[in-house]
């Protein structure tokens, strides 16, 4: 059972650049209603695509040098990685269909 990845300013190279599959990270914090609202799908989506995708997450009040170094000016705001590059980016929260529909030509 594939579950989110909690990332830092730590582990966001090994987790995230270096990954063998695709990452979908997203950037929330624990007052941002909308985060909370895109929460459920982004975790049913961890496991219906497990070993295809990997999903991260950025705490923005934890590590904001992570959110600054990406432009991370509004939360939400996901941000795809594959093969250690930054893909797509979407800020702001959306329905699972749109959600699924940003990482679907990366996987």
């Amino acid at each position: 059972m594939a579950q989110e990845v909690t990332l830092t300013v730590d582990n966001f190279e090994e987790e995230v650049l270096k990954s063998p599959v695709p990452v979908l990270v997203d950037f929330w914090a624990e007052w941002c209603m909308p985060c909370k609202m895109i929460a459920p799908a982004l975790a049913e989506m961890a496991q219906e695509l497990d070993g295809k995708l990997r999903i991260g997450k950025v705490n923005v009040d934890d590590h904001g040098e992570l959110a600054q170094q990406y432009s991370v000016v509004s939360i939400p705001t996901l941000l795809v990685f594959k093969d250690g590059s930054m893909v797509k980016q979407h800020v702001g929260a959306a329905p699972k269909p749109t959600l699924q529909k940003i990482v679907e030509p990366f996987i």
